[in-house]
Parts: C-alpha cells; structure tokens; sequence
C-alpha cells in the first residue's frame, strides 16, 4: 500500500468516524425532541443533519479514491450503492426535520394567539354596555392543522424520521461489515 493510499485509507476511516457518528445521533434523536415540542433542538439537529450529511460525501470520494477504478467486486458495488441510499434516504429526514420545525412553531404560535384570546375572553365586562372587554366574542378554539389529532404536532414527520433514521443506520452497520469482511 502506497503513502498516498494510506492516507485516503485514513480520511476514509477518519470521515467515518467524525461525520457518520454525530449524523446517526442527530437524526436518532429528532424524534424525541419533535415529541416534546422543542424546536430549537429540532431546528439545531436539523443543521447537524444537513452538515454532517455534507461531511459524509468525503467517506464516498475517499472511498473511490481507494478503490481506484476497480468496482468489479461486489462487496465495494453493494457498499456504494446502499451508501447512494443512504445519502438519497437523509435528504428525506432533513426535509422533515425541517417540517416538523415549522410546524412546531406554527402550532406555538397558534397556543400563543389561543392564550391571548382566552385572556381577552376572560377579560371583565364593560361597565357601559355589559359586553366582553373584546367586543363579545367568544375565543377561538386552535384549529391549526398541526394540533389536530389530540396535541401531537407533527406526527407523520416524527414516525418518518424515527423509521428511516433506524434504516440509515442499519445501513451503515451493513457497510462497515463489508468493509471490515473485504477489507
């Protein structure tokens, strides 16, 4: 093995380890946080998401540049296609993290303008005319398409996330057995 294949050999492993950890756990743990209604985590793993998915193109490019042209074994054509999948399958988690972002704010937003119309409604009553302070109107129940089914805001994007992150890393699993096994 040359010195110049030493050192992909290293950047390889290097990205790896440095890119591929903190994406699995970012992605892992969206859920939990779209759970509890906490989107500046989400918005945070969301950026730690698309950075380090960026990051874990130079674990492919260093891998090409090992394998130098020659894909005739399986093992390296199986391992750069589920890598491919892997890749296409975070896109989708990025876009619903970012989703589930907006939604978590649409619906505080939707709990902060049903707070303020039930404080008006609670409001005492004019003294001249005996209506509610805010003209006799009852508050609005939230109706936004976020808090729909029994407060879960975001509930497809949570289980999307939860369900493919799972896959993503069982392909890494699955990679880094063959890479180990060939290698």
């Amino acid at each position: 093995m040359s010195t110049s294949d030493r050192i992909l050999l290293i950047l390889h492993i290097g990205f790896a380890i440095f890119a591929l950890g903190p994406l699995t756990a970012a992605t892992m743990s969206t859920p939990r946080y779209i759970r509890k209604r906490n989107v500046t985590v989400v918005r945070f793993l969301n950026w730690t998401t698309r950075v380090y998915g960026i990051a874990a193109l130079g674990i492919f490019l260093f891998g090409l540049g090992l394998a130098e042209g020659d894909f005739a074994q399986v093992w390296l054509t199986v391992s750069m296609t589920l890598f491919v999948v892997a890749l296409v399958l975070l896109l989708i988690v990025e876009r619903d993290q970012r989703k589930a972002a907006h939604l978590l704010e649409l619906a505080a937003a939707e709990d902060a303008r049903a707070a303020a119309e039930e404080a008006r409604a609670a409001a005492p009553a004019r003294p001249d005319t005996g209506e509610a302070a805010d003209g006799g109107e009852k508050a609005a129940e939230p109706t936004a398409p976020a808090t729909a089914a029994g407060g879960e805001i975001a509930q497809v994007e949570r289980g999307r996330v939860a369900a493919i992150s799972g896959v993503v890393a069982l392909i890494w699993l699955v990679i880094l057995v063959l890479m180990v096994w060939n290698g």
